[in-house]
């Protein structure tokens, strides 16, 4: 196992799930061995995947509560070279349930240690707040992928969750660190969008990635069918700039393999 993202906003609809699916399916599509767990009740990682909760007889919740071993929770999904660790309905109640746990914000930690199955990448798609489930992203990850975007409050709890990471960095996990912020939603047609993105790596600099996703029916259409976007509508706007950004994340991560023609 090389490295656990975690990808968090504590807002809703900025993409988050969105930038985790497309993600895991390019990085796999760049020859990684990706692993997706949906930290997410709402479950929508899973059913984007094109995974029936309802036909799910385990989910993550049973590693952050019942202690049972993540290889065993693990499906196959449609794309070679990602699983997935699904959310069914039962992690609805995780959080009351591990609220008078000792070590309530380290059971995902605890059982990502225990797992030794070989993954170039797992991206956790974690919930929009900053409960115990997201807790346990954070403190069982090394780095934090912030989706952000290009609208009138993007920056509005930004700084709570930044500071969050801080403190999780403080007193949880001392190895996590910020990979960066994506701007999604991106309308070049508006100056909104400009001056949002322009703020943005105005106050992050290098932190911002390079790569914005744009606005895109395609994206919005693609987990209706429970596909990535790369296999819905390989062509479109959305897919190419899922691939740019998912190799922009190589590099910036020292890997190598990285094949721009392929675009």
């Amino acid at each position: 196992m090389q490295k656990v993202v975690a990808v968090a906003n504590q807002k809703g609809g900025v993409g988050k799930t969105t930038t985790s699916v497309n993600m895991a399916a390019c990085l796999a599509g760049e020859d990684c061995r990706v692993l997706l767990i949906d930290l997410d009740p709402q479950g929508n990682a899973t059913s984007g995947l094109g995974i029936e909760r309802r036909d799910c007889d385990q989910s993550i919740y049973d590693a952050i509560v019942n202690g049972k071993p993540i290889e065993d929770l693990r499906v196959d999904t449609g794309t070679e070279g990602l699983q997935l660790v699904p959310s069914t309905t039962d992690l609805a109640g995780a959080e009351i349930e591990l609220v008078e746990h000792p070590r309530r914000e380290f059971q995902l930690r605890r059982a990502l240690r225990e797992f030794e199955a070989d993954y170039d990448f797992i991206i956790l798609d974690c919930p929009p707040s900053l409960g115990l489930l997201t807790l346990n992203g954070l403190a069982a990850a090394n780095t934090v992928l912030v989706p952000i975007q290009t609208e009138y409050y993007a920056l509005e709890g930004l700084g709570h969750l930044l500071k969050t990471i801080e403190l999780i960095h403080e007193h949880l996990n001392p190895a996590l660190t910020l990979e960066g912020i994506l701007l999604t939603m991106y309308d070049g047609r508006t100056n909104l969008s400009e001056q949002v993105a322009s703020e943005v790596s105005t106050h992050f600099g290098e932190l911002v990635f390079k790569t914005m996703i744009p606005r895109n029916v395609r994206l919005g259409e693609a987990p209706s069918f429970g596909m990535p976007i790369t296999e819905y509508a390989g062509s479109s706007r959305g897919a190419r700039s899922y691939r740019d950004f998912t190799r922009e994340f190589l590099q910036r991560n020292g890997v190598s393999r990285v094949d721009s023609a392929a675009s």
